[in-house]
């Protein structure tokens, strides 16, 4: 995928869902993987022909586990000319050897949006990014319904009043074939996940279903992410809603 349509698919989703206003101030979850590197990158290049002017912070929450060097994220927020901030804490120690979590997804999540959420506030920045594409929409999606028994999906707007911060996920339009492409062509350094759990998950068990799904009915994928776009309320689009 070449920059250019990584932009168009991520102005679009800004767009339907009237994601960015005039004076926003944008924290950009950047964990160092190649989704959250793709949002960076087209948050910081929309900023040159947006219509509605905004500034963006990158902010990565560390675990604090062994291995992770964020070095390559800081040359390229040096490049974009983005600010960058590194929050360090304890999440991994805590959820892994002293929570000793069988299943740790969930309560990781949780404490590294929590931590993201006040340095985002501490900068500043009344929105939040968040690099989730197409595919973690439409997974999410088949956990919520398979596994809990529930028709839901995180929205592509959402607002912490506690905060006073909305978080926006540009790249739900993206498909994760998308953004390997585009990390891969522009010969772009991510950072390897430490987990332990990375690759060990339900939702790795979910992108093995639909990718067999996919192949016995093409484009399945498109027509769940439409489906969830008419059905739900919070995804409705802004120009659906006057």
């Amino acid at each position: 995928m070449k920059l250019q349509r990584l932009l168009s698919l991520t102005r679009q989703a800004v767009n339907d869902y009237n994601m960015i206003e005039e004076g926003d101030r944008i924290a950009v979850g950047v964990s160092g993987g190649k989704d959250s590197l793709c949002l960076l990158i087209a948050l910081a290049e929309m900023r040159r022909f947006f219509p509605k002017h905004y500034e963006i912070e990158a902010i990565t929450v560390s675990l604090g586990l062994e291995g992770a060097n964020y070095s390559s994220v800081e040359k390229l927020c040096e490049r974009l000319g983005v600010h960058y901030t590194i929050v360090e804490t304890q999440i991994g120690r805590i959820i892994f050897d002293e929570r000793k979590e069988k299943n740790p997804c969930s309560l990781c999540a949780k404490m590294r949006k929590g931590a993201l959420n006040n340095a985002a506030d501490e900068l500043g920045c009344n929105k939040v990014a968040l690099g989730h594409n197409k595919d973690d929409v439409i997974e999410t999606f088949m956990m919520s319904l398979i596994f809990e028994g529930r028709i839901s999906c995180f929205s592509p707007v959402s607002f912490l009043e506690r905060k006073q911060l909305s978080s926006i996920r540009p790249l739900i339009y993206v498909s994760e074939y998308e953004t390997k492409s585009f990390i891969k062509l522009q010969g772009i350094e991510t950072v390897k996940n430490p987990c332990p759990a990375d690759g060990n998950t339900k939702r790795e068990e979910i992108k093995e279903l639909l990718l067999s799904l996919n192949k016995t009915y093409p484009n399945l994928n498109q027509r769940i992410l439409g489906a969830l776009s008419r059905s739900l309320d919070d995804w409705k689009r802004s120009d659906e809603n006057g």
